[in-house]
């Protein structure tokens, strides 16, 4: 593709999460910290929400990378399951097979017998769940349940979950206030602002072992940022498809009008609408000149 043509090591843009190219911005960074403390404190429940695209599985992946030996982990990645299905996995996580089993109430008891003997064992038991948005109300619940497995003087189960903000109006449904008084800790990822958007592009570029100056014009990051709205996926989409116009050209460096081109092929980025700009000042204008007259007539 355009690996030799820019020098590349590696895709910088990929949409794979990649912790290689995991960046140290501001609020990833506040979210790793939060995570590494919380768990390692043995705090139960730990909530993670941000937008599509924001980069709470690349987070994810971080933390799973982050964690020490003395943490067991259960990574679940799709939890659209159903109670049942849900067991099952964290059970088969855990080491179990499930097919082994007879019913729910045998599963649940061997899930317990497990977590003890890792308790015992000295590991902490960490569950996680990406794109819990999507797990069913019934299956939420179940996850409450789990962690009431519990000895004497500690719990057995620490769960994380990233969502995204759809995970905030299951969790205020009033049927969901136990579970929500179990989250000890939540933090809300932010999009890239402008700065960092400069900070996450030579980054990644870095990271992809470029070495040879700016890529991007500066007009060209300032629109990226207009037309991404600071959204991680969008300016990964948008990027790579900027490097394969001026790659398609002969081109070494991306200027606005190649990034123009990228987004107007890119259906989550919106380019400026000048005309509708236009159109909103002129109704702006009428609107404050007939605030005049109605105050002159009166």
């Amino acid at each position: 593709m355009y690996l030799d043509h820019f020098k590349f090591n590696d895709l910088p843009f990929a949409l794979t999460p990649n912790i290689e190219f995991y960046c140290q911005l501001k609020s990833h960074h506040e979210a790793l910290n939060t995570l590494l403390f919380c768990l390692r404190s043995g705090e139960g429940f730990i909530k993670i929400i941000g937008e599509v695209g924001s980069g709470k599985t690349l987070l994810c992946r971080k933390l799973l990378h982050c964690l020490e030996e003395g943490f067991f982990t259960a990574y679940i990645p799709n939890p659209d399951l159903t109670p049942l299905e849900l067991r099952r996995a964290f059970a088969r996580e855990l080491g179990i097979n499930p097919a082994l089993l007879q019913d729910q109430h045998e599963l649940l008891g061997i899930i317990n017998s497990r977590l003890v003997e890792l308790h015992a064992a000295g590991k902490k038991v960490v569950l996680l769940l990406d794109e819990a948005q999507a797990l069913p109300l019934e299956s939420l619940e179940a996850v409450r349940l789990l962690t009431n497995l519990e000895t004497e003087k500690a719990k057995l189960l620490q769960v994380v979950l990233f969502g995204q903000p759809e995970l905030d109006e299951h969790l205020n449904q009033p049927h969901f206030r136990q579970l929500k008084q179990r989250i000890t800790f939540s933090y809300y990822l932010s999009l890239l602002s402008r700065e960092e958007l400069d900070t996450y592009l030579f980054h990644r570029l870095a990271v992809a072992g470029y070495t040879y100056g700016a890529l991007f014009t500066q007009k060209a990051r300032n629109l990226l940022f207009q037309t991404s709205r600071g959204v991680p996926r969008i300016v990964n989409v948008v990027c790579h498809k900027a490097l394969l116009i001026a790659y398609g050209r002969g081109e070494r460096v991306i200027t606005h009008k190649m990034l123009k081109l990228a987004i107007q092929d890119t259906e989550a980025a919106t380019l400026p609408n000048r005309s509708a700009r236009w159109y909103l000042s002129l109704l702006l204008g009428a609107g404050l000149m007939l605030g005049l007259v109605c105050m002159i007539i009166a």
